[in-house]
């Protein structure tokens, strides 16, 4: 096959990312000292193995943080069934304690290497995949182009790319076209971002629907529900989910000036990244709240009027516990974070204005009347306060919540209709049984 042309600001990059290769190494040492990378496994994010290579076909599948990871799921349980090993890779140390403790059998968990070019290679050297499934929004030129030169099928799966992004590659057409006439087919969630990526260059490219939708809720563990369940019984609670810096602040706020008008009420905050929990306790404790924190082995008891869950993968926990969900990432500018989960779990949402990252589900839910958007941390109060106060509402927007996300499934299946040929195509070479 004839190597397809490589622009000059495509080949800037690839050059540009060996020469600063030392720089790279500088980097992961700043993040390792920060707690951002797991000391034990830091070779993983240059590409050296952390384990063997299994026998036969083997999948791999990236999704760069927790979210992307975890809609993963159901495919990789589709394709350990149909015999492929699937090697999952993310990037951030809390996707990688959650996802290996979901992965099924046949599945592994690996770091994913930096886009320097001698990562990557050395990356596919080991694990030589014969698929390679990228979610969402995480194409990376380097990775790509070694893919390519290899005759490796990368297939994004549930892509999206917001209006914001577009205008981003649209600024340099050349190199949005490069990478993305090396993806054998783009599958996205919506038509609006099909038409963007066709607009950029992409030539294959279907609507499949948001994977998320077909995922399932996250677990919570028996034992832990049924005692935090009797020890908030009987009070009027509200989480605050996925916060970002700042939020925590608009919460702590909201707490305070709602608790005279619902005697009891507590308020329960999952951070999006969990070492900062330390802080959100001492900024709520320094506002005269009475805190307790999960990851110091305390519990939310009739004296708390703040929790913070500073723990990974207990988010299912908390959503079952709360009938009133504040999605976080959404008042500060992050773009949102997905409310699925807590719509699926009979939760009643709100949310702020920032969500483009989540921009069909939330219009899905808004539409359907199971979310509501606040403009900032006033607005937030003031919806927290009516909803706690209008139990008969918040059933509503739960069961409306529960019916848009049935809705909206079926992605799962349209991609792995999408699979199909490529897996029938490795059934003809020889490499699945």
């Amino acid at each position: 096959m004839r190597p397809r042309p490589v622009p000059p600001l495509l080949r800037a990059y690839h050059y540009g990312l060996i020469a600063l290769e030392p720089a790279l190494g500088g980097l992961l040492a700043w993040r390792r000292h920060k707690g951002k990378e797991d000391p034990e496994r830091l070779p993983e994010r240059v590409g050296r193995p952390g384990k063997p290579r299994p026998a036969g076909a083997l999948v791999w599948a990236h999704g760069a943080s927790i979210g992307e990871a975890l809609s993963l799921l159901p495919l990789v349980e589709w394709l350990t069934r149909r015999g492929f090993t699937v090697l999952v890779t993310s990037g951030t140390r809390t996707s990688a304690e959650l996802i290996a403790a979901r992965l099924p059998r046949g599945a592994l968990h690996q770091f994913a290497p930096l886009d320097a070019p001698r990562y990557v290679a050395r990356f596919l050297d080991h694990w030589r995949p014969d698929l390679a499934l990228v979610a969402e929004s995480e194409l990376w030129p380097n990775t790509v182009l070694a893919l390519d030169a290899r005759q490796v099928p990368l297939i994004l799966v549930n892509g999206r790319m917001s209006a914001r992004s577009a205008r981003g590659w649209a600024r340099s057409p050349a190199l949005a076209q490069a990478v993305l006439a090396r993806i054998a087919v783009c599958l996205v969630q919506t038509p609006e971002e099909a038409e963007r990526f066709r607009s950029l260059g992409a030539p294959r490219v279907a609507v499949a629907g948001n994977l998320k939708f077909d995922a399932p809720a996250p677990p919570a563990d028996p034992a832990a529900l049924a005692q935090l369940s009797g020890m908030v019984a009987g009070r009027p609670v509200w989480l605050a989910a996925s916060t970002h810096p700042g939020e925590e602040t608009a919460v702590i706020a909201a707490h305070r000036v709602l608790a005279p008008h619902h005697p009891g009420l507590l308020t329960l905050v999952v951070p999006r990244h969990p070492r900062r929990g330390v802080e959100i306790a001492a900024e709520a404790a320094a506002a005269g709240l009475r805190v307790s924190r999960r990851e110091a082995g305390g519990l939310p008891d009739a004296r708390t009027d703040l929790h913070v869950a500073d723990t990974v993968g207990e988010l299912g926990l908390f959503y079952r516990l709360a009938p009133l969900v504040f999605m976080g990432g959404s008042l500060a500018e992050h773009g949102g974070q997905n409310p699925i989960e807590p719509a699926r779990l009979d939760s009643a949402i709100l949310h702020g204005p920032h969500v483009w990252n989540f921009a069909q589900p939330y219009a899905v839910l808004d539409e359907a009347g199971a979310a509501v958007a606040v403009p900032d941390a006033a607005g937030l109060a003031g919806a927290v306060s009516r909803l706690l106060a209008d139990p008969a509402r918040r059933s509503v927007m739960a069961r409306a919540g529960q019916g848009a996300v049935a809705a909206g499934g079926g992605a799962l299946e349209r991609t792995m209709a999408a699979l199909e040929p490529f897996i029938c195509q490795m059934k003809i070479a020889g490499r699945l049984g």
